[in-house]
């Protein structure tokens, strides 16, 4: 059995039900401060499924309610057909969880954290063991199984925060910020073993900043912001839909952006301006004249392809938030 399946799952999930996750009219208030605002979005058993968006847009409140972690103000919210205000313990079961932070116990060697983790799940002590020596392989830190957590790179401590979130072979597997701070070949190393699991059957969830990495291995994904999804559907799609194929960014003097602006809006392009860069999005039937080109050559120009950071840029805007 491959690594993430689920062995004879304490819940099976319904042919009745279209979605593993499903939330309508979704509500989470703090106070008077609404964290997230009536939305609505299904995620399909298998798929993994992001949330996107700057600090603050409620996309960690989501996810939250999703695991059971917080409850909903209002709305419907169901995890395999479960209300999460009724079946929250049985809902826990069937996820595993990857938290932002690598919250390790440092009392404990790498193989102890896996295996004491078990227990919460009621993991009889042998098939602990044997899940954990499997986690280890899998993720590639077996080598490691005796170190104490204060050995490990950055990158080892992620893979084993994904190990023990997958000791109770989870149904669903939520990952918050899974890559964050790690160099290149971590981040790819941890996508793969990601890609892996989502071919086992595993559904995940997946909240990010790196643009790149929801592009790799969201099939859907949603763009948050003011507590609100303001875009929902594929990688391909939302880029298609939003900026289209190619962008140019034009560097000049903001006097001389604004005039270029104004006439690639005349010839039914579309354009805008931050700052010192102007961002020309070309898309299919409406392609530039040799004469804009011209224009554009004579300039501190870059040219390439159009990626889901335009989409996010674009969708929840270009200001910084804190």
């Amino acid at each position: 059995m491959s690594v993430g399946a689920v062995r004879e799952p304490p819940l099976r999930f319904s042919a009745m039900v279209k979605s593993i996750i499903e939330a309508h009219n979704l509500l989470k208030c703090f106070g008077d401060l609404v964290a997230v605002n009536r939305i609505d979005f299904e995620i399909s058993e298998g798929e993994c499924f992001g949330f996107l968006g700057p600090n603050g847009a409620g996309k960690t409140s989501t996810m939250k309610m999703i695991y059971c972690f917080s409850p909903i103000t209002g709305g419907d919210l169901r995890v395999m057909g479960l209300d999460v205000r009724s079946r929250a313990k049985q809902i826990k079961k069937v996820m595993g969880v990857v938290p932002q932070e690598d919250n390790l116990d440092p009392d404990l060697s790498v193989i102890d954290n896996l295996t004491m983790y078990a227990h919460y799940y009621d993991v009889p002590k042998k098939e602990a063991r044997a899940r954990a020596e499997e986690l280890l392989k899998f993720l590639q830190l077996d080598e490691k199984r005796k170190s104490s957590i204060s050995h490990l790179s950055g990158g080892m401590k992620r893979r084993l925060v994904i190990a023990r979130g997958l000791i109770n072979r989870p149904k669903i597997l939520i990952l918050d910020e899974p890559t964050t701070g790690l160099d290149p070949q971590a981040r790819h190393l941890i996508w793969n073993k990601l890609r892996s699991l989502k071919r086992s059957g595993v559904t995940m969830v997946l909240t990010t900043h790196y643009m790149e990495e929801a592009s790799q291995l969201c099939d859907r994904l949603v763009i948050m912001n003011e507590a609100k999804i303001l875009a929902q559907g594929s990688p391909a799609e939302l880029i298609k839909k939003f900026v289209g194929r190619e962008v140019y960014e034009i560097r000049a003097a903001k006097l001389v952006l604004n005039q270029l602006r104004d006439t690639f809006q005349k010839h039914g392009l579309e354009a805008e301006r931050h700052e010192e860069t102007l961002y020309l999005f070309i898309r299919d039937g409406s392609e530039p004249t040799e004469e804009i080109l011209a224009a554009v050559k004579k300039l501190d120009f870059h040219h390439r392809m159009s990626t889901l950071e335009d989409v996010f840029l674009k969708v929840a805007g270009r200001e910084l938030r804190e």
